[in-house]
């Protein structure tokens, strides 16, 4: 027994509820994201057992399919026994199952029977196990360390082999005044070698920057704050800002390639609203705004032509009827209802349930036209019209709705004996059934709703004559007791039912967009980002919010892979149909492979249903390993959007699984707010969670937590781009600095017969990478802004300048190591010819090998140091006195370590050294001119690539760059003040303001042509001039360049 409001612990067959008809409704947001109400049926021989002794006393068995993770599917029957006669066989189906996970809603209790328990449930068969997420930048570092370590032993074996050529001639080792003794000659040779191997490695260990590990850490810990803090993606409506559950996948946020977006409650609010409906022809809107008035409870305002006469106010309301009555609406008489809304307009305070909320927002919307649905009981429909009399009817079948079909009717019986068939539908379906009725008009009104981006439908009706019903009555029992092949002789049973329809009108009903849902997905789409809708809903419903949220645009061709098409053709035939007609035009075409967005070619979008994804990925009959998932991805590639409908959660997680695997390994992101979208926020590199009315689940799972999807264009175009941009920059700075630091020692061994003697001193070795070059990077990392963040928000493109890792691509590894290279020989053979040819210092005393190695050890530390300084954009006081803070460190530390005796230390080697070294004038000499050597090269290639072949990102700065120069050309200029000041010449009313007088100057736009308005100064007259080509503000013989 499960009472209301609780959860059911695994998935039941419903025998019996509390309720007469033996109905009860569920809310399955934690499976499908969906908070409609859903109403489920207890088995007919079962549902009158309202007691526990009446459920010990049933006897019957249940054979049902082996469990599936299809949340929509579910086949069986139960066979009751009775003493007296056969077993009846009643057949189940998914109206009969509750799900585990669900929620029982408006109906006090129920007894069910378990079938399926722990993991065999649907919901834990739609499980995605939770996996370690790495990012792009973590993989491309263990790589590059890879490659420095085999540089490292590289260097170990090179020298070991070389000391040991070296020494291959007799005593050549040996100096007088340090000769080995006859142990050490007699010592193993390859003892010896393998003892020096080692030694050399500890020797050249530094090249390994173990440190950039802990500084990545730092970075990416302290980087995460940014996001939390960011108040413009705090929701105040909801109170709720952004949450990072991990600051492994920042820089990852910089590097999206495909968004996989759930569109209930992420896309969309989920809150349905009644716009219009078009009655043969006549348009009605409740709460009509005429002439600037509001007109409430109007009865329908004609805002077409006029007013329908005596025939079309028969079918007017005939249409209402239809509206009351075509519906799977349940009534519940309290205020206190969780998730449903009450009615408006009316003083009653009934409230409205059901599995859709479109259905929903229709009966509420013709009950502001004059109708209201009052309740079902006892199989009569009651409904209150216009003159407020109750009509009932009794509703005699329903035909359910489903994808294929794509409509609902219903059989109801008036109370003077008339039959009726409601049916409602899409335009698609009800359209071809029709054989009367005003098509042409309300075809056209439907064309223009569905531009708008409303969901629309279409309702007619017939009349039954009782034979007629009879026959129907028939064909449906037949259909529904048959245990084979159940629900296609229910399709054709309904499809010979509906037909030869009157068509009555259309509605249209607003599922309202999350704000700036739209301008989101566009700026992903400049952006280069492919974005993909993941949505349980039927087709029509998705297509028309991708329609409102712009995935899909007017010229998009749509492409359909359907349960429909594949009934019509074989899978393979609509595989290769669609493949034929995307390519079609590849070979002189050529696609954005970033937006998906063509130029000349064609723009697709793709729709695809759960059932045909199933097939897609099922292998081929024929045993092949190979199966329709190439083709399929293939045809995806070349569509710039695809919408995915009636996905099961894990067929969400397949999906975006099927892409990440796929042969480019693009980066995926998905985002969802329910726990439906659990498995594919886990399955994606990146799984962000909005933090809306569907529970906190997707929220707890996934890695970043937004309040609205908004938000999501903000995190990825400016937070992610920054994170990626600081970290690369900080790999590569690392990997950079090492080998400039190591490469000297290598070097150095050449010199001083390969014998391990190092270069710099201890304190040198220890405090390079902890604290002489270790802090600038850190607050680099955390605080460069190439780009301003307008200027990022404003132009997503600048998001594909770091796609697909561009910064961290072999070539641009390359080129630092290359760099730090040639850096390391200019500080080593620099020094070393200087010291060839000036030895001796003034006083006559001649510079020893530490006084080389700090020589070498200074020029690396302003070199690495002022290479960050020109690489950083944004300055501010922190990188300052972080940066020059450093060099004086360095300075300060190198005297006072060479100026005091340290009675704590065993040696006193550098005592004086580095004071002894700056006393020298070819010694600072030298200094400035490697220093000025090393960072050359770098220089010289930035400003030739820069002017040659500057990026987007380089482009922009130099356009922000120039405008900013423009403007301070001016600035001093319009600020100047004087006594013969004079603004009589300015003719708005906003410049004869005395605060005009230090009036900056504005850039205006004017029929697309942007104009510098300059204020009148020194009786100057005002002046435009255009930017287009290359003008001058002239006037007063002042002449300046814009």
């Amino acid at each position: 027994m499960v009472k209301e409001n609780e959860t059911f612990p695994c998935d039941l067959i419903l025998l019996s509820s509390n309720r007469g008809d033996g109905t009860c409704h569920v809310t399955t947001a934690s499976l499908d994201g969906e908070s409609s109400h859903k109403t489920h049926y207890a088995v007919q021989d079962t549902k009158g057992f309202h007691t526990e002794e009446d459920i010990d006393r049933l006897h019957a068995t249940i054979e049902c399919e082996q469990p599936q993770p299809d949340l929509y599917k579910f086949v069986g029957r139960m066979n009751v026994y009775s003493d007296l006669s056969d077993p009846v066989v009643r057949p189940l189906g998914s109206e009969n199952l509750l799900l585990r996970g669900a929620t029982l809603k408006n109906t006090e209790k129920i007894f069910g029977v378990a079938i399926y328990t722990g993991m065999e449930t649907k919901m834990a068969l739609n499980y995605q196990s939770k996996s370690q997420k790495r990012s792009a930048v973590e993989k491309s570092m263990n790589v590059f360390l890879i490659v420095y370590l085999c540089i490292l032993i590289s260097k170990a074996l090179i020298n070991t082999v070389l000391k040991y050529v070296w020494q291959s001639k007799p005593f050549q080792d040996e100096p007088w005044y340090n000769q080995k003794t006859q142990s050490e000659r007699q010592r193993n040779l390859f003892l010896r070698a393998f003892t020096d191997f080692l030694a050399f490695m500890v020797l050249f260990n530094y090249i390994i920057p173990v440190s950039m590990y802990v500084t990545v850490e730092m970075q990416k810990f302290f980087g995460s704050y940014f996001i939390t803090w960011d108040e413009e993606m705090f929701d105040e409506e909801a109170g709720e800002g952004p949450l990072v559950n991990t600051s492994d996948l920042n820089e990852e946020l910089g590097q999206v390639e495909y968004v996989f977006t759930d569109k209930t409650g992420t896309l969309t609010e989920n809150n349905m609203e009644f716009k219009e409906c078009c009655v043969e022809g006549h348009v009605y809107v409740p709460h009509v705004i005429c002439n600037g008035q509001v007109l409430p409870d109007s009865s329908g305002i004609d805002m077409i032509d006029s007013s329908p006469g005596v025939s079309g106010r028969e079918r007017e309301e005939l249409f209402f009827r239809a509206l009351c009555l075509c519906h799977t609406v349940q009534v519940k008489d309290d205020d206190n209802v969780d998730g449903p809304r009450k009615s408006p307009d009316s003083g009653k305070s009934c409230v409205y349930i059901s599995a859709s909320p479109d259905e929903v927002a229709l009966v509420e919307g013709v009950q502001r036209l004059g109708f209201t649905y009052l309740r079902l009981k006892d199989n009569y429909m009651e409904i209150l019209n216009r003159d407020n009399d109750i009509e009932r009817f009794e509703l005699l079948e329903i035909l359910s709705f489903d994808s294929v079909r794509r409509r609902m009717s219903v059989i109801v019986k008036s109370a003077t004996g008339e039959i009726y068939l409601f049916c409602k539908g899409a335009d698609s379906s009800i359209f071809p059934r029709v054989i009367e009725g005003k098509v042409d008009q309300i075809r056209s009104r439907v064309e223009r709703n569905a531009v708008e981006g409303l969901r629309t439908l279409c309702v007619a009706y017939k009349r039954l004559i009782p034979e007629e019903y009879e026959g129907i009555c028939k064909l449906l029992q037949a259909a529904k007791v048959a245990l084979q092949d159940r629900e296609k002789k229910l399709a054709e049973a309904y499809e010979q039912i509906e037909k030869d329809l009157i068509l009555l009108g259309a509605t249209a009903v607003e599922d309202r967009l999350q704000e700036k849902a739209a301008d989101t997905i566009e700026a992903l789409q400049k952006a280069g980002i492919k974005v993909w809708v993941l949505t349980g809903d039927k087709m029509e419903t998705a297509a028309a919010t991708c329609y409102a949220c712009k995935l899909f645009r007017r010229n998009t061709q749509l492409l359909e892979l359907t349960t429909k098409k594949i009934e019509e053709q074989s899978l393979h035939d609509v595989l290769f149909e669609l493949s034929k007609t995307v390519l079609r035009y590849s070979g002189s075409l050529t696609r954005d492979n970033f937006s998906g967005l063509s130029t000349d070619l064609q723009d697709y979008g793709l729709i695809i249903d759960g059932a045909a994804l199933s097939l897609i990925m099922k292998p081929r009959e024929d045993g092949s390993s190979g199966n329709y998932r190439e083709l399929f991805l293939e045809i995806c590639r070349n569509c710039s959007a695809v919408l995915c409908c009636r996905m099961a959660p894990l067929q969400k997680a397949q999906i975006v699984k099927l892409i990440k695997f796929s042969r480019e390994h693009p980066i995926t992101l998905a985002i969802g707010d329910g726990a439906n979208d659990v498995s594919m926020i886990l399955e994606a590199h990146v799984g962000i969670g909005v933090i809306g009315k569907e529970g906190r689940q997707a929220a707890r799972n996934s890695d970043y937590a937004i309040p609205k999807f908004k938000h999501l264009k903000k995190m990825l175009l400016v937070h992610g781009h920054f994170y990626y941009i600081r970290i690369s920059e900080l790999v590569q700075y690392f990997f950079y600095k090492n080998v400039c630091f190591i490469f000297p020692q290598f070097l150095y061994q050449f010199f001083c017969g390969f014998s391990q003697q190092t270069l710099y001193d201890t304190a040198y070795l220890t405090l390079y990478n902890i604290s002489f070059t270790s802090l600038p990077i850190l607050l680099y990392s955390l605080m460069e802004q190439h780009v301003s963040i307008d200027m990022l928000k404003r132009d997503p493109s600048l998001y594909r300048d770091i796609a697909k890792n561009a910064l961290l691509r072999w070539r641009v590894f390359i080129y630092w190591t290359f760099l730090g290279v040639f850096d390391a020989l200019v500080f080593f053979f620099g020094a070393y010819f200087m010291f060839e040819n000036t030895t001796v210092t003034s006083n006559g005393q001649i510079f020893g090998n530490w006084t080389f190695g700090t020589l070498v050890f200074t020029v690396m530390v302003f070199t690495v140091t002022l290479k960050l300084a020109l690489d950083t954009h944004y300055w501010t006081w922190i990188n300052h006195f972080v940066i020059w803070g450093s060099l004086l460190f360095y300075i300060v530390f190198s005297l006072l370590w060479g100026g005091i005796v340290w009675p704590f230390l065993n040696y006193q080697r550098m005592y004086y050294v580095f004071i002894q070294m700056l006393s020298s004038g070819p010694a600072w000499l030298s200094i400035i001119l490697l220093i000025t050597v090393s960072l050359l090269p770098d220089v010289l290639k930035k400003v030739l690539c820069r002017q040659l072949w500057p990026t987007a990102t380089e482009r922009t700065q130099n356009t922000s760059r120039q405008l900013q120069d423009r403007i301070s050309e001016f600035t001093s200029l319009a600020s100047l003040r004087s006594p013969s000041y004079q603004n009589n010449d300015l003719t708005s009313p906003s410049a004869i303001e005395p605060s005009s007088h230090s009036e900056k100057v504005m850039l205006t736009f004017w029929n697309n042509k942007e104009y510098l308005v300059l204020p009148p100064i020194f009786g100057l007259s005002k002046n435009y001039c255009s930017s287009s080509s290359r003008h001058y503000y002239h006037g007063s013989s002042l002449e300046t360049p814009v």
